[in-house]
């Protein structure tokens, strides 16, 4: 038993012992009020125990201490109600040591099952983690509120006039058996038609209305998302795949939409036809409705176990998925380097793997879900047979009518075949399969039992907008809250003391006390061996990341101080392998400028050389890229890439391997762009020693340190770390 199950246990049974020598005194006048007397003695025994518990065992699961105190006195009142042989004390205190015995057992028994059953997490912790993703998700449907009000007016109309019909049936039975007026006969049928009738009016108006809500609140959380991830710095999506991304954008949020509908819908729904049903009840018979309530803290027990680990088997899903999900895209997007490699088998066995292990967490959810079933099933048929037993000695003396009978055994089972509740928002066999779901309960179910599930899949729904809301609350390593926007800038670039290390991984640095200078209208060179931190460079001086000491400034001012847009439009990134987004040729240029006017585009591509081609296509400027830019050769994304950086006229232009796929006229090019910018700063990192000799300064890193710097000629003649690199 875990420790504190076991501190738990000793607390309420030392504080049970305490309560009853401290209150020896009064047992006896208690006793004297009969039931009355032992409900008192209940209420004593859970504000005690309920206290001592929280104070002194505060990890425990509270319900024990409600058990402790309630059952018995449920059990004896039961007892009294059904008249069984035997004698049984009032008051616990009174009892004899088989009774202590019977029910200290039971809670004990019952402890034991938690700690066996539920993982060993604080019940503290467990329902603050089931009620924040809930308590978040209605705050973002709020905006729907006068929806959602015209929906629950629907709801209360609904349940009411779904309640009457059995009450309406009962009657009619009645009628039938001892009246032969035809008028009253016909005004009970006709009040049962109208309870039908109006049921499904409301229940179809409230169906539609929670669906409208539901549509809406995906588009907005969805829109939430996407905005708070394209906003992460770059170490955010080296540490998350595109794959799982997309699955949280997708599957996460519908999701953690049906919380909304059909859930929080079925839900009030249910609890709607809960009480109705109890006020029905209490009007028939409030002997058999007490009978017929001892299913519900049976219900609530079982389903309380079985939520705990659905929700736990919930997360492990959906992130095994999310994981299957990586490997296709990775397998797919990759599938060129798959079939050189000859890494079919390779692929195959990655998502076999994958899939395997969605599988077995998947069949362990439904293992466990068809035990719960089992056991609810016979706690179900156990509580109808008590009440049909009871039912037929009330109906021999004379206290129920049998149409009233009839009403009730109604009750008991009146959402039957009509309560179906999902977890998903379409159809089970329309979900795609990486999509996590609930089980649905067996159609046999009572309301009550249906409110108690539908409550559990809340909660486990609600366990997968967790994953939603770490991405909407990720902090970003990398601010945007600059406001400086200069009305001149020169373009002045300084590292000082720089050095840095990803947060993949933290242990290596990179760039070690880096200081260095780029000056306005100069082309500045980085060179090194492949690992030195050149890429590293650039990376920070377009803010990707933070320096872990020191600082980059641009005109002595920090990077983080400016304004996020004014910064990179500034400061243009043309790299080794350009990213073009699907759409035209236009669009891909004018990128991130609202606006830039036709004249600058065409003026950008044709110092690029460009222009050419893209005359030559038959849709010019309008022709579709492609996705990733697939429809065009690698130079020409390059020269589309370079054309979206001039277009921007920047003061800073950085130019990170970019004339890899470029041909000669496009080296020329290249030249004609750094000095073509007037006093624009120029960063070149490339390892084409004639591109080298083409720059007015060289910085050579080695190891993530300066080794040496100055021209192309004085370091030439040195004889050192540059020389080294041109002889390679």
């Amino acid at each position: 038993m875990p420790p504190h199950i076991s501190r738990l246990a000793c607390t309420l049974l030392l504080a049970d012992l305490a309560l009853m020598l401290a209150l020896a005194h009064f047992f006896p006048a208690l006793a004297q009020l009969g039931r009355v007397g032992s409900w008192l003695e209940a209420g004593l025994r859970l504000l005690v125990l309920g206290g001592a518990g929280r104070l002194l065992a505060p990890g425990g699961p509270h319900g024990a201490a409600v058990l402790l105190s309630l059952a018995p006195t449920v059990f004896l009142t039961l007892r009294g109600y059904l008249g069984l042989p035997g004698a049984a004390p009032v008051l616990l205190a009174t009892a004899t040591p088989f009774w202590l015995v019977l029910t200290h057992g039971t809670a004990t028994v019952a402890l034991l099952t938690w700690s066996l059953l539920v993982p060993t997490v604080s019940v503290g912790a467990k329902k603050a983690e089931a009620w924040v993703p809930l308590k978040r998700l209605l705050a973002l449907a709020w905006p729907e509120w006068p929806f959602l009000i015209c929906a629950f007016l629907f709801l209360v109309l609904a349940a009411l006039g779904e309640t009457s019909v059995p009450y309406c049936t009962g009657r009619a039975l009645d009628v039938l058996r001892h009246e032969d007026n035809f008028a009253t006969f016909s005004t009970a049928v006709g009040l049962l038609g109208l309870a039908s009738a109006s049921s499904s009016l409301f229940a179809g108006c409230r169906g539609g209305l929670f669906s409208f809500i539901k549509s809406r609140f995906i588009l907005r959380t969805r829109d939430q998302l996407f905005s708070s991830l394209v906003y992460q710095d770059l170490a955010f999506f080296q540490k998350t795949t595109a794959a799982e991304l997309s699955s949280r954008l997708s599957s996460d949020v519908t999701l953690a939409s049906s919380v909304l509908t059909p859930n929080i819908n079925v839900m009030l729904r249910n609890l709607g036809k809960v009480l109705g049903l109890c006020a029905f009840m209490l009007g028939l018979s409030p002997r058999l409705t007490l009978l017929a309530l001892l299913d519900v803290p049976l219900a609530i027990a079982a389903r309380k176990v079985y939520n705990t680990r659905h929700q736990m088997l919930q997360r492990a899903v959906l992130d095994a998925a999310a994981n299957t999900g990586a490997v296709v895209q990775e397998s797919i997007s990759s599938i060129e380097t798959v079939r050189v490699f000859n890494g079919e088998e390779e692929e195959e066995r990655r998502y076999s793997q994958a899939l395997g292990k969605t599988l077995r967490l998947r069949d362990q959810r439904d293992m466990e879900k068809a035990i719960f079933l089992l056991i609810r099933r016979a706690l179900q048929l156990a509580v109808q047979v008590l009440v049909l037993y009871c039912g037929h000695q009330q109906l021999r003396e004379g206290t129920i009518t049998a149409g009233g009978l009839v009403a009730f055994i109604l009750y008991q089972t009146h959402a039957g075949s009509s309560v179906q509740v999902r977890s998903g928002t379409v159809p089970c066999h329309q979900i795609p399969t990486f999509v996590a779901t609930s089980p649905c309960p067996h159609p046999g179910c009572s309301a009550m039992q249906a409110l108690a599930y539908s409550y559990g899949v809340l909660l486990s729904n609600a366990a997968a907008a967790c994953k939603v809301f770490d991405y909407l609350d990720q902090e970003r390593a990398v601010g945007t809250g600059g406001t400086y926007v200069p009305a001149t800038l020169r373009g002045h670039v300084t590292f000082c003391q720089v050095s840095f290390a990803y947060p993949t991984r933290p242990e290596r640095l990179v760039l070690r006390e880096v200081t260095f200078e780029l000056r306005p209208g100069e082309v500045t060179a980085l060179a090194g061996l492949n690992g030195s931190g050149k890429s590293t460079c650039a990376a920070l001086l377009e803010r990707f990341y933070e320096p872990g000491a020191g600082e980059v400034l641009l005109d002595g001012v920090p990077l983080r101080d400016y304004e996020h847009r004014y910064l990179h439009r500034q400061v243009a990134l043309v790299g080794q392998e350009p990213v073009l987004f699907s759409g035209s040729i236009r669009d891909n240029i004018a990128y991130g400028m609202k606006d830039c006017e036709e004249e600058e585009i065409v003026a950008a591509a044709r110092a690029a050389g460009a222009l050419g081609f893209i005359s030559e296509l038959e849709r010019g400027f309008d022709t579709d890229v492609g996705e990733r830019g697939g429809q065009l050769s690698a130079g020409q994304k390059q020269r589309i890439a370079i054309a979206r950086a001039l277009v921007r006229r920047p003061t800073v232009l950085i130019l990170d391997e970019a004339t890899s796929a470029l041909d000669g006229d496009g080296d020329v090019m290249l030249q004609q762009c750094m000095r073509n910018g007037g006093d624009r700063t120029v960063l070149l990192i490339t390892h084409q020693p004639w591109m080298l000799e083409k720059a007015d300064r060289v910085v050579v890193l080695e190891n993530g340190t300066v080794a040496e710097m100055g021209t192309p000629t004085e370091l030439g003649t040195r004889g050192g770390p540059y020389s080294r690199l041109l002889r390679c």
